[in-house]
């Protein structure tokens, strides 16, 4: 029987995380089912919290005989993590490889060879067991390093934009807009001619935005940031915003700017602020701290939290699968992904390694290869 080496995370009712290099026997794949020798695989920031969980990798400690990364849980933080608590969990949400094996379904059948992407959340091993219909294949000439980030970014853009249709807005605001994410949804917008308020931190990012084509980028390190925000929201009229950042106060400031524009040509009582739906979706989390709201936005608005996997849920398979279609024209475009650095397995659990990958900065991010020495 096959084996292969995999990556398995565990948090331990005793405050401990474990992140062991294990070695596991392959299935034999059923009808429905390819086997992929995994080449490449991103490590998200949507990787981290499956895979570290609340520990405190200033204490972490890498040993080399047992391929295990071992840290303590900050304080009074286990409860966050209780529905996990004692269970080796498989990591490594999506990648990309080629087919070496396949059930006797004839599309499993056609898959061999051929370099797909999968979204499985057992990624980060040398080779994964999954059903077709969870797969993109690729075109030839595509590899694998091209095709590992296919799922959650490139969706992810798209999805925002079949949302934004979907509930009636014209426009939309995306923060933490220079990350990999903020870039292709900004390349979708241009060529649909849909218009973007992008909110960053810093002028390098906004740099970076502007040589994509963005036109409206916010700093809100910027000492005048709240009026260019109103001022980008009232141009573009945009009503609806996506939120990767979650604590303190740039939701409020978000909604706070929109009502703003919604009732500055309001006459008379206006005591439920302006009419039109003014919604956030938070769909990161890049601050844990609280999200603070000062309520000065009227009474038509929403907050809510919006998941990638529940949104396409939504959509009829058919939708899906263009837009799978769509992912695979484009990879090497719009949906173009570089990497700083590859790392083996090996490196992927040193703590010096991981507080790099950790930070989450504008232009470093990391490909795990399953095969590197």
């Amino acid at each position: 029987m096959q084996t292969s080496k995999q990556l398995f995370t565990l948090i331990t009712s005793g405050d401990q995380l474990n992140m062991s290099l294990q070695e596991v026997n392959l299935p034999t794949p059923k009808a429905h089912e390819i086997i992929v020798r995994i080449e490449a695989a991103p490590i998200n920031p949507s990787d981290m919290w499956p895979m570290f969980g609340p520990a405190n990798l200033e204490k972490a400690s890498y040993d080399k005989d047992k391929k295990q990364l071992s840290a303590p849980l900050h304080q009074g933080t286990l409860s966050r993590v209780k529905s996990r608590i004692d269970q080796t969990l498989p990591i490594g949400n999506e990648g990309a490889g080629t087919v070496v094996a396949a059930g006797e379904h004839p599309v499993a059948q056609a898959m061999l060879g051929k370099t797909v992407a999968v979204l499985c959340g057992a990624t980060y091993a040398e080779y994964c067991c999954v059903p077709f219909q969870s797969c993109i294949v690729h075109h030839q000439g595509t590899t694998a390093k091209d095709a590992a980030s296919s799922f959650v970014n490139p969706l992810t853009a798209l999805s925002m934009v079949e949302t934004m249709r979907m509930e009636g807005h014209s426009a939309l605001v995306h923060t933490a807009a220079a990350s990999a994410l903020g870039q292709m949804l900004n390349k979708i917008c241009v060529a649909q001619g849909i218009n973007v308020v992008n909110i960053v931190r810093n002028q390098q990012q906004a740099d970076i935005l502007r040589e994509i084509g963005a036109k409206y980028i916010c700093d809100s390190s910027a000492a005048d940031f709240k009026q260019n925000l109103v001022h980008a929201i009232d141009e573009t009229g945009a009503t609806l915003a996506f939120d990767a950042i979650g604590g303190g106060e740039l939701v409020s400031q978000i909604l706070t700017a929109m009502e703003y524009v919604g009732s500055k040509d309001a006459t008379g009582f206006n005591t439920y602020g302006s009419a039109a739906n003014k919604q956030v979706y938070i769909y990161g989390g890049l601050d844990f701290s609280p999200t603070i709201l000062n309520r000065a936005y009227g009474m038509t608005w929403g907050i809510g939290g919006w998941l990638l996997m529940r949104f396409l849920g939504k959509l009829k398979p058919e939708r899906v699968g263009e837009l799978y279609q769509q992912v695979a024209a484009e990879i090497k475009t719009t949906f173009a992904t570089s990497f700083s650095d590859e790392l083996s397995f090996e490196q992927a659990m040193t703590p010096a390694t991981i507080k790099q990958y950790n930070a989450k900065k504008t232009g470093e991010k990391f490909l795990l290869n399953p095969h590197k020495k």
